[in-house]
């Protein structure tokens, strides 16, 4: 039996297996990306729910290294063909490829920007010295400590939802949250502030999604997972996220990248930044070149490795290190 989606070409109407962590935040940005994708193909999509290990490991993220825990139960399930595709968040997927696997769409980004979510309604600005501010993500605390050292910032864990009931119960005064997943979570009037790029520069690839799936089947059954693939976004990311492979960092370190594309001048702009711990030491880098988003993501990513090394002979490799070394100390 087959369907007929608006582009005129029968599909099978056997749902494809999209595999998605459990989370309320996962589930609710893969339905976005199968929602998006029947609309476009006619193809039926229903949800996989496998639990990774990031989500059921009691350590904090810097003790786990970050990179992968949260993407690889989901890649065994590819290569076991119990699931056709994949949805990650991209800022968490390793910026190695696996092998045979490929990323067979990105969807448009959502907003890039962290959030700050306190109690009684204030701002980054307005906190009381000495307030606790909760965050998993050594970037963040890194380039807020830069802006406000006079804070106590701790480590947490858990989902949003969990995170923001620890502001609500008043064991943290504020949590610092992507603000893009808390849109997703129905929690984006949490958010007291918002922090522009030009004040903390955001993961590489954060409010992005990513689309995995076997190489071999892209050209074929899965083409048409193509149909919801942004070109702007997938340079956008491409040239974040080659600033932190060039620095040989997961997602773990305190690496922070932004590139916007500008359709109008057809120009990427990329800044990137590598912050001690500490905020007492930082590494800051910008530029932007001439692009076409449609075939230059080899130039987009040359310009992450270009500004990643640009930055390692300022020193940007040694900050990297010493977070790293302050990480697995105990």
């Amino acid at each position: 039996m087959t369907g007929t989606p608006a582009n005129g070409s029968p599909v099978d109407s056997a749902p494809a297996k999209l595999g998605t962590r459990r989370s309320t935040m996962a589930t609710s940005q893969s339905r976005l990306v199968a929602d998006a994708i029947t609309e476009r193909t006619g193809r039926a999509i229903e949800l996989e729910l496998i639990t990774s290990f990031g989500d059921v490991t009691k350590a904090h993220l810097t003790q786990l290294g970050g990179t992968g825990v949260f993407v690889n139960a989901l890649r065994d399930q590819l290569h076991a063909g119990a699931v056709d595709f994949a949805v990650h968040s991209l800022k968490d997927l390793p910026t190695t490829p696996a092998d045979g696997l490929v990323l067979a769409a990105i969807p448009e980004r959502d907003d890039p920007r962290d959030a700050l979510c306190a109690r009684d309604g204030l701002k980054f600005a307005d906190l009381p010295p000495g307030a606790v501010i909760g965050t998993g993500s050594p970037r963040r605390v890194a380039q807020l400590a830069l802006l406000r050292p006079d804070l106590t910032y701790v480590p947490i864990r858990g989902n949003a939802e969990t995170r923001l009931g620890k502001v609500a119960s008043g064991e943290l005064d504020a949590v610092v949250l992507a603000y893009a997943g808390l849109g997703r979570v129905g929690r984006a009037d949490d958010a007291t502030d918002v922090f522009e790029p030009e004040r903390m520069l955001p993961a590489p690839g954060q409010g992005a999604l990513a689309v995995e799936c076997p190489a071999e089947r892209l050209e074929g059954d899965l083409a048409y997972l193509a149909s919801v693939d942004h070109p702007a976004t997938r340079v956008e990311v491409g040239a974040e996220r080659s600033v932190l492979a060039e620095l040989e960092a997961g997602c773990a370190a305190p690496v922070g990248a932004y590139a916007r594309y500008d359709a109008g001048t057809g120009s990427l702009h990329l800044r990137a930044a590598v912050v001690a711990t500490n905020g007492s030491n930082a590494v800051r880098r910008e530029r932007t070149i001439a692009l076409d988003p449609a075939g230059d993501l080899a130039a987009a990513t040359a310009l992450g490795r270009d500004l990643a090394r640009q930055m390692i002979d300022e020193g940007a490799d040694r900050i990297v290190a010493e977070a790293f070394a302050e990480r697995d100390t105990p």
